[in-house]
C-alpha cells in the first residue's frame, strides 16, 4: 500500500478493523468452501487476533496509529484531572503568550526587513567618533553637498539614498482652519525605484523629480494615509497639499505595506529632497544617507572608496571652524565612516528602545522558565502517582521509548493548548504594549502582522516548552522497575528530591524577576520624582507658526491679547518648550579664546518668560523690551560653574561662534538651574538670550506661548486660546498645544511602561512560584501520609509535623533564593547600565525580592502544613 494510504487508515480505524475481520472470516469461509472442517480451518488460521495485528501493521502507518492511540489517551488524562490541567495550560498559556508577544515587538522593531527588494544590501553611513560634546557618539546625519560627492565616488558599486528623520507636520488640502497633522518624510527621486517598488495608485518619484532645489513641489502618499485619510479614492491623485508655505501636487501612492524606513514609524506624505530648504547648505545635517550595493559587490571596498571624499570635506570644513579648541578640530578630523546593515530600517525609537526590549525578552523568558519548572513538578507529581500502570505497561511489554512516547505526547497536547489561548493573548498583548511607546495622541506605528514568521517562532516554542517541562517526567516514567513498583518499593524520595530541586530552580528565576523588577520601578521612580528646576503646574504651551518670519513686536501684541483672556495669569514666549526634546547649542569664549570643549545650550525668550516658568533669580535682572540677541543673556549655574568657576558671571561678557563671525552677549542674570532637553542628561551649561533680533534677517517664522492659567486644569482654555490667537493676528496659527507636565510625562514613558510591565511579570512569576511550591508541598503531605500518622501517633506536636513537611522545601527556597542573588547581581550589572541612576546592589534591590519570596513561600505552604497537622493517624494506619 501507497505512505498515503496507511496514513489515512490510521484514522479510520473502526472501518479498517471492520474490513480485516471481513477479509479474515472470508479466507475461513473459503477453506470450509473447498471441504475443510471449520473448527480444523480456524486451527489452522492460527489466532485471529495476532492475524488481524500483522494485518493492521502492514495496512497502516504504525508509529502515526500509537501517537493516534497515545493522543485519545493523554485527552482522557487531561479531562479526569481538569482542575490541574486547566491550571498548568494557563500557566503555560500566560508564559507563551508573554514571550510570542514580546518577540512579535522586537522583531517588529528591530528585525523585520523592509518591504523592499534585496533589503540584505541595504546599509545606513554613520560617522563614529568623539562628538562635539566630548562623548562617542555614531551619527547617521549627513549634508546634501557631501552626499553629492559620495554618490559619485561609488556610482559603479552602490547607489546612495537621501532620506530625511521623519517630522510630523502642518499641512492643509484647504483653508488654514482645516489643517491637520501628518507624518513628512524627504526622499531621494530614485529611491522607490531602487527599491523596487511600483505605485498603488498614479506614479512614484523619479530622478528627474529631485535634480533642482524646488522645482519640483510633487508628494506621493503612503498606501496606509491613502487608506485612512482618503478611503483608496483614486480621486486622491491630482490634488494639491500645502505643507508649510509651499503647495504641492499628489502624484501617486506608494505600495501597501511600505511606510518608510524608520520602524515605529508610519510616514504619511514622501516628497522630493530637493524640497528641503537645507538642500544647498554645507552646514545642516537633516538626513540619513543609506547605501544600496549593487548585485556581487562587498561593503568594505565601497567604504574605502567613500572615505576618500569624506576625509577631504571634513578638512574642508575644519578651515572654517571659528572658536573652537585644537581637541575639538582633531575629533572632528578623526571621524570615521562606518556601514551599518539596514535591512530592518533604522529609527530613533529602534535605539531609544533597543534596550527595553532586551529586558523584556529577558522577562519572559525568565517566567517562560518558571511555568515549565512549575508544570514540570506537575507531571513528576502525575507520574509517580502512575507508577504502577507504567510498571504494568513494562510488564506487558511496552518499550521504554514508548513510555517516553506516552507522556511526551501528553505534554505536548498541554503545551499545543497553552499556545492556543496564549496565542490569543499575544494577539491582544503586543497592541497593547505598542500602543504605549508612545504618546496616546501619535502611537508608535509598528507592523505586527500574524504571518509565517509568528506562526515559526510559536512552533518552535511550543516544542521547546514539550522538551522543557515534558522530557524529565517522561524520562522519569520510562525508569520504572516493574518488580520494585508493582511490590511498592519505589523510593519516594527520589521523586522529591527533583520536585525541590525544580523549585529551587523557580525560586531562583523568580527572584531574578523580582530583582529585575526592581530595577524597573526604581528607574522610573527616580527618574518621575527628580527636580525640573521649573513649575509645570497649570502651564499650556502653544505652538504658533505665521506664514512667514514676523517681526518680535508682532509675537508680543499677540502675547499682550492672550494675557488679557479670562482664565490667564500670565504669558511669555520662547523659542520652543523646555523639554520639548529641541536644542541649540554652541561652544563659548571669554575674550576671544575657548574656554573648554562643553557645549552649551541657547534659548530665546521673551521678558517674563523666566517668571512664568518659575525659575527663580539668584542675582542680576530679566530681560527688558529693549534687550536684544546678540547682546544680553542670562545664564544659570550649570554655565557659571562651566565657564567661570562657579564665581558670579553677571556683568561679565561671552561670545558665541556663529557662522563666521562671533555673537557678542552681556551677562545680565543668574538663574537656577533648570531641565532644558531632557530628564535623562545632567544639568546642562544654559544662556537664555532675548528673542528679539538685531538682525531683521533672524526674524522667526515659529515661536511657543507659554500660558500659565488661573485653572487647575489648564486644557480647559486649550480650544478657546486656539481660537483666539488667529483673532489677534491672521497671519498667525496654532499649530500644537500641550501641556508642560504632559512634556514632562513623555520623558518618563519608556521608564514607566517597563515599570509596569515589571510590576505584571513580578505578580506572575510569584504566582507561579507559589503555586509550584504549593503542588510540590502537597504531595509530599500525601506521599507521607503514614510517616506522618506514626509520628503523630507517637506523640508528635503540629509544629514538629509542619517543620518536617516544609524544611526540605524551605531549604531549597532558601538555597534558590542564593542562587537568584548571584544570577540577578551579574544579570542587573548590565541591565543597571541601561537605565537612569540604578545602582544594582541597593539594599533595597536584595531585601525587596527576598521578602516577596518568603511571603510567597509561607502563603504557599499554610494549606499543606494545615492538611498535615488535621491528618488522623488511626484511620491512616488502618488504611495503610
Amino acid at each position: 500500500m501507497s505512505l498515503w494510504s496507511r496514513i489515512a487508515n490510521v484514522f479510520r480505524n473502526d472501518c479498517l478493523s471492520g474490513e480485516i475481520d471481513e477479509e479474515l472470516q472470508s479466507h475461513i469461509e473459503e477453506a470450509v468452501t473447498h471441504g475443510r472442517d471449520p473448527v480444523e480451518a480456524r486451527r489452522a488460521f492460527g489466532s485471529p487476533l495476532r492475524q488481524r495485528e500483522a494485518s493492521r501493521d502492514v495496512k497502516l502507518a504504525v508509529w502515526l496509529d500509537s501517537l493516534r492511540a497515545d493522543a485519545v489517551f493523554g485527552w482522557r488524562q487531561l479531562m479526569k484531572r481538569k482542575v490541574t490541567s486547566a491550571a498548568a495550560i494557563l500557566s503555560l498559556a500566560l508564559a507563551i503568550g508573554a514571550c510570542t508577544a514580546a518577540f512579535r515587538l522586537i522583531d517588529a522593531m528591530l528585525w523585520r526587513p523592509l518591504p523592499v527588494s534585496h533589503p540584505e544590501r541595504l546599509y545606513v553611513l554613520a560617522q563614529a567618533g568623539i562628538g562635539p560634546g566630548g562623548n562617542w557618539r555614531i551619527s547617521e546625519s549627513s549634508e546634501y553637498p557631501l552626499f553629492r560627492q559620495l554618490r559619485a565616488a561609488v556610482k559603479d558599486q552602490a547607489e546612495l539614498l537621501a532620506i530625511s528623520y521623519s517630522s510630523r507636520t502642518d499641512l492643509t488640502y484647504g483653508p488654514d482652519e482645516e489643517m491637520e497633522k501628518a507624518w513628512r518624510q524627504y526622499v531621494s527621486g530614485w529611491m522607490f525605484d531602487s527599491f523596487g517598488l511600483k505605485p498603488a495608485a498614479g506614479r512614484l518619484f523619479t530622478e528627474i523629480d529631485d535634480l533642482t532645489p524646488g522645482a519640483h513641489p510633487v508628494a506621493v502618499l503612503s498606501y496606509d494615509y491613502w487608506t485612512r485619510r482618503f478611503n483608496k479614492n483614486p480621486k486622491a491623485i491630482g490634488r494639491t497639499v500645502r505643507i508649510d508655505s509651499t503647495l504641492y501636487e499628489i502624484v501617486g501612492v506608494a505600495p501597501e505595506g511600505f511606510t518608510g524606513t524608520e520602524p515605529g514609524v508610519g510616514i504619511d506624505i514622501f516628497v522630493p529632497t530637493m524640497m528641503n530648504p537645507y538642500v544647498t547648505r554645507s552646514d545642516a545635517s537633516w538626513f540619513r544617507p543609506f547605501v544600496q550595493l549593487k548585485p556581487g559587490v562587498a561593503a568594505q571596498p565601497v567604504l574605502e572608496r567613500l572615505r576618500v571624499p569624506f576625509q577631504a570635506n571634513q578638512e574642508e570644513r575644519s578651515k572654517d571652524f571659528k572658536g573652537r579648541s585644537r581637541s575639538v578640530i582633531a575629533n572632528f578630523l578623526h571621524q570615521k565612516l562606518i556601514l551599518e546593515p539596514a535591512g530592518s530600517g533604522t529609527s530613533d525609537m529602534q535605539k531609544d528602545y533597543r534596550s527595553a526590549l532586551a529586558a523584556l525578552g529577558v522577562l519572559v523568558a525568565l517566567v517562560l522558565l518558571i511555568a515549565c519548572a512549575n508544570v514540570a513538578n506537575l507531571m513528576m507529581a502525575q507520574a509517580a502517582a502512575r507508577a504502577r500502570e507504567m510498571a504494568l505497561r513494562v510488564s506487558i511489554g511496552a518499550g521504554r521509548w514508548r513510555l517516553v512516547q506516552l507522556v511526551l505526547v501528553e505534554s505536548a497536547m498541554l503545551a499545543v493548548l497553552a499556545a492556543l489561548v496564549g496565542g490569543w493573548f499575544a494577539w491582544w498583548a503586543a497592541p497593547f504594549v505598542a500602543g504605549r511607546i508612545r504618546p496616546a495622541n501619535d502611537p508608535a506605528h509598528l507592523y505586527l502582522p500574524a504571518d509565517w514568521r509568528v506562526l515559526a517562532f510559536g512552533l518552535a516554542l511550543t516544542l521547546c516548552v514539550t522538551c522543557l517541562f515534558g522530557l524529565a517526567p517522561a524520562l522519569r516514567a520510562s525508569s520504572v522497575e516493574p518488580a520494585g513498583t508493582l511490590k511498592g518499593g519505589d523510593d519516594p524520595h527520589s521523586r522529591r528530591r527533583t520536585m525541590h530541586s525544580l523549585i529551587a530552580l523557580q525560586v531562583a528565576f523568580c527572584f531574578v524577576v523580582l530583582f529585575l523588577a526592581g530595577l524597573f520601578v526604581a528607574t522610573s521612580g527616580r527618574l518621575s520624582h527628580q527636580s525640573t528646576g521649573f513649575s509645570s503646574e497649570r502651564l499650556l504651551t502653544l505652538d504658533a507658526v505665521a506664514a512667514r518670519p514676523q517681526r518680535q513686536a508682532l509675537w508680543q501684541q499677540v502675547a499682550d491679547r492672550l494675557r488679557a483672556a479670562p482664565g490667564v495669569e500670565t504669558v511669555a514666549i520662547s523659542a520652543w518648550p523646555l523639554l520639548s526634546g529641541n536644542g541649540s547649542n554652541g561652544f563659548i569664549m571669554l575674550n576671544g579664546v575657548p574656554v573648554n570643549d562643553t557645549l552649551a545650550y541657547f534659548l530665546g525668550v521673551s521678558p517674563g518668560w523666566l517668571d512664568t516658568m518659575r525659575i527663580p533669580f539668584v542675582d542680576g535682572r530679566d530681560f527688558r523690551a529693549n534687550d536684544t540677541s546678540p547682546n544680553a543673556a542670562i545664564v544659570n549655574q550649570a554655565f557659571a560653574r562651566t565657564y567661570f568657576n562657579g564665581a558670579d558671571p553677571v556683568g561679565k561678557w561671552f561670545e558665541r561662534p556663529q557662522g563666521t563671525a562671533f555673537a557678542r552677549y552681556r551677562i545680565v542674570g543668574l538663574v537656577r538651574d533648570a531641565r532644558y532637553r531632557n530628564m535623562r542628561e545632567p544639568i546642562t551649561p544654559t544662556a537664555y538670550v532675548p528673542l528679539a533680533q538685531s538682525d531683521p534677517k533672524m526674524d522667526p517664522a515659529s515661536e511657543t506661548f507659554i500660558v500659565r492659567t488661573a485653572s487647575a486644569n489648564p486644557l480647559a482654555l486649550a480650544q478657546f486660546l486656539r481660537r483666539e490667537l488667529p483673532r489677534a493676528r491672521r497671519e498667525f496659527r496654532v499649530s500644537n498645544i500641550r501641556t508642560q507636565q504632559e512634556l514632562v510625562e513623555q520623558q518618563t514613558i519608556r521608564e514607566r511602561l517597563l515599570a509596569m510591565l515589571g510590576y505584571f511579570f513580578a505578580g506572575v512569576a510569584l504566582l507561579l512560584a507559589g503555586i509550584g511550591l504549593y503542588g510540590v508541598l502537597d504531595y509530599s503531605v500525601l506521599q507521607r501520609r503514614r510517616e506522618i500518622g506514626i509520628r503523630m501517633a507517637i506523640g508528635a506536636q503540629a509544629g514538629q509535623i509542619a517543620r518536617s513537611v516544609t524544611a526540605d522545601a524551605f531549604l531549597m527556597v532558601l538555597a534558590g533564593a542564593l542562587a537568584g542573588l548571584a544570577l540577578g547581581e551579574s544579570l542587573a550589572r548590565y541591565i543597571a547600565s541601561l537605565l537612569y541612576q540604578v545602582k544594582p546592589g541597593d539594599a533595597a534591590m536584595l531585601v525587596y525580592p527576598a521578602c516577596l519570596i518568603l511571603a510567597a513561600a509561607l502563603v504557599a505552604a499554610v494549606p499543606a502544613v494545615i492538611r498535615a497537622v488535621r491528618i488522623d493517624p488511626i484511620a491512616t494506619l488502618r488504611q495503610e
